[in-house]
């Protein structure tokens, strides 16, 4: 039976791995994507005020079963329910998505390489390394625009748990990367051979192994 590919796109929180999923999304139409972020596991009893005590940094706080049971099913092109988060409630929301098999699979997040049961259904692992001051920038921006935070909470959680968490769970499984992109979704070149060699792979019908 025909398997789906998972490509694997990890680095650090505001490396700009979604913006090379815009540009994938951009030049290849059959895949679906599956952001690790809608995985999280409930923290209900947290708020605005206390978040920085939750650890969204730590391997942890993704429910990691359920994730490689998704992925297991979309890489024998089966469909899913993939969860959504609520970021401003801290807990997983009541709605799904349901996502329909593709013969290409975006699999983007922080940690995506840090489960080994998870990291060997990606056939391409892809790491975006962008200095640690633009990370941060972009970061403080998008929590305090889209996620309702103060700019205190926010330095005060990227010093605590971030910064530490991205050094332990994040920075090693560079390792595991086929491929290492500085700069993000700034970097032209390192995009346009990415996407030459996805839709090679996707005409071709053959696996990266």
């Amino acid at each position: 039976m025909e398997q789906a590919h998972i490509i694997g796109i990890s680095g650090g929180s505001g490396s700009g791995k979604t913006t090379i999923v815009h540009k994938i999304s951009e030049l290849v139409s059959d895949f679906v994507f599956i952001p690790q972020d809608n995985y999280y596991k409930s923290a209900e009893h947290m708020s605005n005020e206390n978040i920085t005590a939750f650890n969204f940094d730590h391997p942890d706080a993704f429910d990691n079963e359920l994730l490689a049971q998704h992925l297991l099913a979309l890489k024998n092109m089966q469909s899913v329910e993939m969860p959504t988060y609520d970021f401003v409630h801290h807990r997983r929301a009541e709605k799904t998505i349901y996502v329909k098999p593709a013969k290409l699979i975006i699999f983007e997040g922080i940690m995506v390489f840090y489960d080994k049961t998870i990291r060997d259904l990606i056939d391409l692992k892809i790491f975006v390394d962008t200095p640690d001051d633009i990370r941060f920038i972009r970061r403080l921006t998008r929590d305090i625009k889209e996620r309702g935070r103060t700019m205190e909470s926010v330095i005060d959680q990227y010093l605590n748990v971030v910064r530490p968490g991205h050094y332990l769970f994040i920075e090693p499984t560079k390792q595991y990367a086929d491929i290492i992109i500085p700069e993000g979704g700034a970097n032209e070149n390192a995009l346009n051979l990415l996407v030459t060699f996805i839709k090679q792979v996707l005409s071709s019908g053959e696996h990266y192994h």
